[in-house]
């Protein structure tokens, strides 16, 4: 007849439910895997066997009961360290959708939109487009398995316990997270230019030539230039796509070393 205890009951608890408690938290906030296209049950199931992979090679605090205040301390650790991990990589989407958005803006674009199932709301088609280019671009440098690399690597880095992670890892992603307006500006600024000497040329037409209506034609010219400039800088889109990339996981990397004190 097998037996246990209550306290061996309580570590293969605990050794289970920690881990997945932050393998959960960073589904829900990591590109690519919190696409809302996604069922639910897809995703339980896929944090149920990414657990199962990883919670044997842990150390599971043994002096902690998943029932205790102590437990419940640690668990709300752990979905903030999931969520810090995978909100620092999604900000690299958010930039490259937010770049869409003031493009599309300049362009003439603005009223043009549609519902987006990862916002669950009105997104501009061109940031639509450009999200969907870099998440097959993610996917193809197989930026997936290098989220779930570090998130396994984080385990290692930032152990499971009771220590509160240090204010310096909270200040870099604060900091990682105001670069998105940068990133934004870089992806956007070839069309900004492009249209910027447009709408200076059609302000030198309108006061050489007043009887032309730029209303009339103004329109259709920056579309046709924002457009074109645009398929123009498509070449050089998914070298930025990998270089953010590489950098949303290098600030993975270094908020979870830094988050142990």
């Amino acid at each position: 007849m097998i037996s246990f205890t209550s306290a061996q009951l309580n570590l293969w608890i605990a050794a289970f439910l920690f881990p997945l408690a932050r393998i959960m938290a960073f589904i829900a906030t990591a590109p690519i895997l919190s696409n809302r296209q996604i069922p639910n049950r897809v995703k339980i199931g896929f944090g149920f066997i990414l657990t199962v992979a990883i919670a044997p090679t842990l150390n599971a605090p043994v002096d902690i009961e998943p029932g205790s205040a102590s437990g419940m301390f640690v668990l709300l650790l752990q979905i903030l360290v999931g969520v810090a991990m995978g909100f620092a990589m999604r900000l690299v989407f958010t930039a490259i959708e937010m770049a869409g958005e003031i493009a599309g803006l300049q362009i003439g674009l603005g009223f043009a939109s549609f519902y987006d199932p990862q916002r669950a709301s009105f997104t501009p088609i061109l940031a639509q487009f450009l999200g969907v280019i870099a998440a097959l671009a993610f996917l193809t440098m197989d930026g997936h398995l290098y989220l779930i690399a570090i998130l396994a690597e984080s385990f290692k880095t930032v152990p499971i316990a009771a220590t509160p992670p240090s204010a310096h890892a909270m200040h870099t992603l604060a900091l990682w997270g105001g670069s998105i307006f940068a990133f934004a500006l870089q992806l956007s600024l070839p069309i900004l230019a492009a249209l910027l000497i447009t709408n200076l040329a059609m302000g030198i037409l309108s006061r050489s030539a007043p009887q032309v209506n730029l209303f009339a034609i103004g329109f259709p010219i920056t579309l046709a230039v924002g457009f074109i400039i645009l398929a123009l800088s498509m070449s050089y889109f998914a070298p930025l796509v990998d270089q953010f990339a590489h950098n949303g996981l290098d600030t993975m990397q270094r908020i979870t070393q830094q988050m142990k004190r």
